[in-house]
């Protein structure tokens, strides 16, 4: 791998001083590839070759934070087969937690700006979401080895709930950091003192953040994997083998915190061996002042989300969702007075488009209950949906990174809604039997399972890439002072959508009513029965919400003054 201005292998350190003869070498022959790309080289040249010569070391810092968020997803599949088997939660009440669940990720609004005050004791701050983490895991631990110890203390209900809200908490701490650690990571002039110039920042930037999604892919490949292994002929397991499966699967789970960890104290590292050989720094210059207006707006939004959050006020998740929107609405506001009227209204439009896209309501869970009730999935199957899917994804996002880099943001939020709405297709079809019909004149051959492979093969690619161009965008266009705050904000706000898209799955599942049969995991005794008469109807509606409502959406912005080309 060739290395650029911020190589610093600790335990190579005999190879140190060639590979920084190396660098302006390297830098032109990347630069040049990038200005390049469209007329000359290889598309293996252009596309990968490229992706490694602009990998550094500084970016791996953040990247181990990210991995750790996609290891995140090795406890997905114990945590979905133990909700649907043992606790007696409907599909309404489950999507309505989601929305509980992503408020961590809206209070990345305040974590911004305190990271941006407190830029030098930030690694502290991954401490605290590690502790949140392996707390959240701990409790799931116990909910899963000792029921009836746990009942002892709160209903296994209460404690799924706590451990749910737990976990994105140390999350959405970390991914703060972790965002302001790439500000740091991507270097502003070249060896000779030169800046680079905005294509080549631009690449930069795209770079790292495509680097970003990479990294959680790959944490998520890598846990798909190893939970293929662990559920290898457990179909006849007894029920508290099967607990006791579960069980290890989040002691397991507790090197997520660690690899976090890691990960700041190499970035610790990296950045004290720069400062020793008199490299440019890349953080901040100068004290970032509180701005209380965005202090005292974030503060505020935390109050009033436990606030409402601990109410039995039937509206509350309406009301935070209202009101913690107009406050986010706010700060942007007095963000984009530090930018220039154009690019200000830009953003607008990019972020009015990423909204909306991922503002679509979801099926829920009642999909994946009928996938293992009526179709027969189970844990190891839908560890290798998982790991197709991450496969496939982490393709993409390397593959489809010069159209991110080219492309506007309306033009690839319309190719992935269509995308979209064709690849719901295969679900609906799924539901009414269109396996049957299929495996009946292919000798069995394209079943239930195979349908749902071909359908994941072919979306992974497109589903992790909307947001790498926005963020790239930020990452180059932010005051440097404000891009931990630029990037909570912003990434609120597109998170807020995730909370409107878990409204919209609540009401469509009041609406249809979904439920799956659920057992007590110590007596056995079963506690709720199995209804997927409208399920059909569900999947039907998401569909057509999912693909009418972004592209008007897209229509109206270009066709308005916050058109955007980004």
């Amino acid at each position: 791998m060739l290395l650029g201005d911020d190589a610093t292998c600790p335990d190579a350190d005999a190879r140190y001083a060639r590979i920084r003869r190396q660098e302006y070498r390297d830098h032109r022959v990347t630069w040049q590839d990038e200005h390049n790309s469209d007329d000359e080289g290889t598309w293996f040249q252009r596309v990968i070759l490229d992706l490694v010569r602009q990998m550094r070391w500084s970016f791996l810092p953040p990247l181990m934070v990210y991995f750790a968020a996609g290891v995140s997803g090795l406890t997905s599949v114990v945590g979905a087969f133990f909700l649907k088997e043992y606790l007696d939660l409907s599909a309404a009440f489950i999507a309505g937690l989601a929305f509980w669940a992503g408020l961590p990720w809206i209070l990345k609004l305040p974590l911004g700006h305190v990271v941006d005050l407190f830029w030098r004791w930030k690694a502290v701050l991954i401490l605290v979401g590690a502790g949140l983490i392996a707390l959240s895991l701990l409790i799931m631990f116990g909910l899963v080895s000792r029921p009836d110890n746990m009942r002892a203390v709160f209903p296994l209900e209460t404690w799924y709930i706590i451990a749910l809200l737990l976990a994105p908490s140390g999350y959405a701490i970390q991914d703060v950091v972790a965002d302001a650690m790439t500000v740091e990571a991507v270097p502003r002039t070249d060896d000779a003192g030169q800046p680079y110039g905005e294509t080549q920042s631009r690449a930069m930037h795209t770079t790292m953040q495509t680097l970003g999604r990479i990294a959680i892919i790959s944490g998520f490949v890598s846990v798909a994997s190893v939970n293929i292994w662990i559920f290898a002929d457990t179909e006849a397991l007894a029920r508290e083998a099967r607990l006791g499966l579960y069980a290890r699967v989040y002691l397991i789970a507790l090197i997520i915190p660690v690899i976090s960890v890691s990960g700041v104290v190499l970035h610790t590292i990296v950045q004290r061996r720069r400062a020793a050989r008199g490299l440019q720094q890349t953080g901040p210059k100068g004290e970032t002042e509180v701005d209380w207006q965005i202090l005292g707006g974030g503060l505020a939004f935390v109050v009033l989300s436990l606030v409402l959050g601990t109410s039995d006020l039937e509206y509350a998740q309406e009301t935070v969702f209202v009101a913690s929107l107009s406050i986010i609405l706010y700060l942007i506001r007095q963000l984009l007075k530090n930018l220039d009227p154009d690019a200000a209204r830009v953003l607008i439009g990019t972020a009015t488009i990423i909204f909306v896209f991922r503002a679509v309501p979801l099926p829920g869970p009642g999909l994946t209950w009928f996938e293992i009730d009526n179709l027969g999935f189970d844990e190891q199957f839908l560890s290798v949906l998982s790991l197709i899917t991450s496969l496939l994804a982490l393709v993409g996002l390397i593959i489809l990174r010069p159209l991110m880099a080219k492309r506007s943001i309306a033009y690839i939020v319309v190719l992935l809604t269509i995308a979209t709405g064709i690849l719901s297709l295969p679900n609906i079809g799924l539901y009414y039997g269109v396996h049957e019909w299929t495996a009946a004149r292919t000798g069995g051959i394209v079943d239930a399972r195979f349908i749902a492979i071909l359908d994941t093969a072919i979306e992974s690619p497109l589903a992790q890439i909307a947001m790498v161009p926005m963020l790239a965008w930020i990452a180059r266009n932010a005051p440097p002072h404000l891009k931990a705050t630029f990037f909570a904000v912003m990434a609120s706000f597109t998170n807020m959508a995730l909370s409107a898209s878990s409204l919209g799955t609540k009401y469509l599942n009041k609406v249809f009513l979904v439920t799956r049969a659920s057992v007590d995991p110590v007596t056995g005794e079963q506690i709720s029965g199995a209804d997927y008469s409208q399920l059909g109807y569900l999947l039907i509606v998401v569909g057509g919400i999912t693909v009418a409502v972004p592209l008007l959406i897209v229509l109206v912005v270009q066709a308005s003054p916050y058109r955007t080309s980004e």
